[in-house]
């Protein structure tokens, strides 16, 4: 690819995000990391899931995300009394002329470009299964017959960590699915200061639509042509490899800590944020400090601790933390091709 094209993919890359942060600036204050890691899911077309306490702006950031975007929104308020057939839709009895009755299918709040699946631990297990056929297949299955849902599609789910009476936890199948698990954290003092401010006058917010679904379509084929070395593909495999505590030699902290390790989806994903971490700030490659900053969200919901690590208050995001102490991304950019080094180093456990 000719230098002038890429600088031209970098300068649209740019546009489109500098459109996009501003018009979510006129709503959302702070959380500029969440809203770069949602828009690394959206512009390689991948579901995302936003963890919270109340009052965060979880739902806001979404909706107004979907304004932004030109395409189709659904919201689904996520019940324990939801029904498969109350997201996909059903089989109904219509009588299109006098005298003559058919079934015709009248399609659920699915059939759109972005979802908000809002509280979507508190449905029960059979309704989220309906949702991993989409998420999974681009399609839902009614009465028998496969139903294509248009692209885009993004299921963006936000969950309640705290409160877990009357909820259904999500299972790890489903959790895979979901590219990100972005934790949205409180607002710092001046970030708040600036919310209750924006929030408490009357002042009217517009969003322009700025994003068609072909543009999005366009911008994610583009991420995927993102060249990334081999180095940095094998350094992001270690991330997943070393939480396998039945596969080979791993640091101690997996063994005592870790039930159950990444799958290969998670390599997929930390390449694929890592591309587009990197364009997203205007480089057409993808390093070792993209897979670092991608990693915590790609792997957070994919790694089960046991009880050692319950016990101790050691969380997710701790392993990850300590996977990035044990793996030296430093040996990997020094091994472009030949025999892999060491793969990892004593870490300090505290």
């Amino acid at each position: 690819m000719s230098a002038d094209r890429i600088s031209e993919y970098l300068a649209q890359f740019a546009q489109m995000r500098g459109q996009m942060m501003d018009q979510l600036r006129r709503v959302i204050v702070g959380q500029t990391e969440v809203i770069d890691q949602v828009f690394a899911a959206v512009f390689t077309r991948g579901h995302c899931l936003l963890q919270g306490v109340p009052g965060l702006a979880k739902t806001l950031m979404v909706s107004s995300l979907s304004q932004i975007l030109d395409v189709s929104f659904k919201r689904i308020q996520f019940t324990p009394d939801l029904m498969p057939s109350d997201i996909t839709g059903t089989m109904i009895l219509d009588e299109p002329e006098p005298g003559r009755r058919a079934f015709r299918f009248s399609k659920g709040p699915l059939f759109a470009n972005v979802i908000l699946a809002d509280e979507i631990n508190r449905t029960p297990p059979k309704t989220q299964a309906a949702l991993l056929e989409a998420m999974q297949e681009y399609q839902i299955t009614v009465g028998g017959t496969r139903h294509k849902l248009a692209e885009p599609f993004f299921v963006l789910a936000t969950q309640n960590p705290i409160e877990q009476e009357g909820t259904y936890p999500l299972p790890e199948a489903q959790l895979d699915r979901f590219m990100f698990n972005i934790f949205v954290d409180y607002p710092d003092e001046e970030e708040e200061f600036r919310i209750v401010k924006q929030t408490t006058a009357d002042v009217p917010f517009e969003i322009t639509r700025t994003l068609a679904a072909e543009e999005i379509l366009n911008l994610a084929r583009i991420v995927r042509r993102v060249p990334i070395a081999d180095h940095v593909t094998r350094y992001a495999l270690q991330f997943t490899r070393l939480t396998r505590k039945e596969k080979g030699k791993v640091p101690d902290f997996i063994r005592d800590y870790v039930s159950w390790g990444a799958g290969p989806r998670a390599s997929q994903y930390l390449v694929l944020g890592a591309k587009a971490r990197a364009v997203l700030q205007g480089r057409y490659f993808a390093t070792c400090d993209d897979i670092r900053a991608v990693a915590a969200p790609v792997l957070r919901h994919r790694i089960i601790t046991n009880f050692n690590a319950e016990a101790e208050g050691i969380k997710p995001d701790d392993i990850v933390r300590r996977l990035i102490a044990a793996i030296p991304a430093d040996e990997f950019e020094k091994s472009a091709g030949g025999k892999l080094p060491e793969v990892f180093r004593p870490a300090n456990a505290g």
